[in-house]
């Protein structure tokens, strides 16, 4: 096999790893909370928000700090940090050993995402990086569609065994990557990244996530809600304030005078936001409501990533034709047909075919739409130059957006007596919905962009990392 190609295997099933993570332990949620008894749905769900919170902060950072220390090191710390991180997760004894191994998991990926892509097209010439691009980007939707079945099978065996899958297939990766990679660095990276404003970014978050979780139970108007909100909103403008101020900044602020860039990045946080709530809500559904075992609810939900999968091509295709705005709204519109479908059609009774399986094929499809559409919006709506930290932004506002969705969600479902169950659930789809109607909206004020070339985008790219 020639040395590129080897590379490329290398650096798509690293990102294949930390993106498998984002969705297999949705998936083993109700068996992480059976295992830890008495641990709250609010408490639990920091297993999901913390990793996408700090990979959201640290993509930028990381992909900066590469360029200054060299993408072959920082990709080898990454990869075996995040295969620590998952030992650290597959033997925690509690939740909070496990939100704090899932944190230092999400920093391994973070870094992990720029990295490989940056090795990866110093190794192609300009005519092969389209089909590289493409392979690499690929891995996100293989993740998406593998990881529910994937799951529900891990799970039968123990939720540990989620997290340490990755060990095996982490290590052997290592083993072949300091073989067989080589270094670079940008020689003209001397600007240490801005880690102080990614530690703000990260806390005003997990205020804000944490105020948004926990309204229910404190009470909206208490003071620790309250006192969470201002502390949110401070951090908040400080983070703005150190961005506006730093020479390498997590958040180039510069960006978003672009409306194409402004509108396609707040239609990111709104869709994610959508998707990160529907993801956990069917999977308790499903497993809390109906009853089903694990491997079955994976197997029930499987159908709506292989849509995703299927439509991301032609997704493309129609957006480079008619233009991102159009795709991408139509996109997010079909993602809220599938929790309209769902809010008018499920019931207490099991009707899978009927009832649940339409719902997950339009909001599948809307994903496929949606994803590819989105990122062509940010590519086409920025400069050369500015391509790779745009790109990293659009992750950032990507992961943020589902911290966002699994918060709101866990705020609506709180905890219903079990005559009021169905109306918690019924609450949780009209807020995907909503999340994803508002995500259309913005999506039509991207306005008229160039559809950017994959393989154009793919040397933009190279030239930027």
């Amino acid at each position: 096999m020639p040395h590129r190609y080897r590379v490329l295997v290398i650096v798509s099933v690293a990102t294949l790893v930390a993106s498998l993570d984002l969705f297999i332990v949705n998936i083993a949620f109700p068996s992480i909370k059976h295992d830890f008894a008495g641990t709250s749905d609010a408490t639990l769900s920091w297993v999901l928000s913390a990793y996408a919170i700090v990979m959201a902060a640290l993509l930028v950072p990381a992909g900066r700090l590469a360029d200054l220390l060299g993408r072959k090191r920082l990709f080898m710390g990454g990869l075996i940090t995040f295969v620590g991180a998952s030992a650290l997760c597959a033997a925690a004894p509690g939740p909070g050993w496990l939100i704090g191994a899932r944190i230092l998991q999400a920093a391994g990926g973070a870094i992990l995402m720029p990295t490989s892509l940056a090795l990866l097209l110093a190794e192609f010439p300009a005519h092969q990086r389209a089909l590289a691009v493409a392979v690499w980007s690929a891995t996100g939707a293989v993740a998406a569609a593998a990881g529910p079945p994937v799951g529900g099978l891990l799970v039968q065996a123990s939720w540990r065994w989620v997290f340490l899958v990755n060990l095996p297939i982490g290590l052997v990766t290592a083993v072949l990557a300091a073989r067989i990679l080589a270094e670079s660095r940008d020689p003209e990276g001397k600007r240490f990244p801005d880690l102080a404003g990614a530690a703000l970014l990260v806390l005003a978050s997990s205020a804000l996530m944490l105020a948004i979780v926990q309204g229910q139970s404190w009470g909206w108007t208490s003071f620790r809600v309250l006192g969470l909100l201002v502390a949110s909103a401070v951090l908040t403008a400080a983070f703005l304030y150190q961005s506006l101020s730093h020479g390498a900044p997590v958040l180039e602020l510069g960006l978003f005078r672009s409306r194409g860039f402004s509108a396609a990045n707040i239609a990111s946080t709104l869709f994610f936001a959508a998707f990160g709530a529907m993801l956990l809500s069917n999977v308790l559904f499903l497993t809390r409501v109906w009853h089903e075992d694990i491997l079955t609810a994976g197997l029930q939900i499987s159908p709506g990533p292989l849509m995703a999968a299927a439509f991301a091509v032609p997704g493309s295709i129609l957006a480079s034709r008619y233009g991102q705005r159009a795709i991408a709204a139509i996109g997010a519109l079909l993602f809220a047909s599938g929790g309209v479908w769902w809010l008018t059609h499920v019931g207490l009774e099991q009707h899978y075919a009927t009832d649940v399986l339409p719902g997950m094929l339009l909001g599948g499809a809307g994903v496929g739409f949606v994803i590819p559409t989105l990122a062509s919006a940010v590519a086409a709506s920025l400069p050369p130059a500015r391509f790779a930290t745009g790109s990293a932004i659009y992750g950032m506002t990507r992961q943020f957006g589902i911290a966002l969705g699994v918060a709101v969600l866990i705020a609506v479902l709180g905890t219903p007596r079990e005559a009021e169950i169905l109306g918690s659930f019924r609450a949780g789809w009209e807020v995907m919905a909503g999340l994803a109607f508002a995500s259309a909206i913005a999506a039509v004020a991207i306005g008229r962009l160039r559809a950017a070339p994959v393989q154009a985008r793919s040397i933009e790219l190279e030239q930027a990392v």
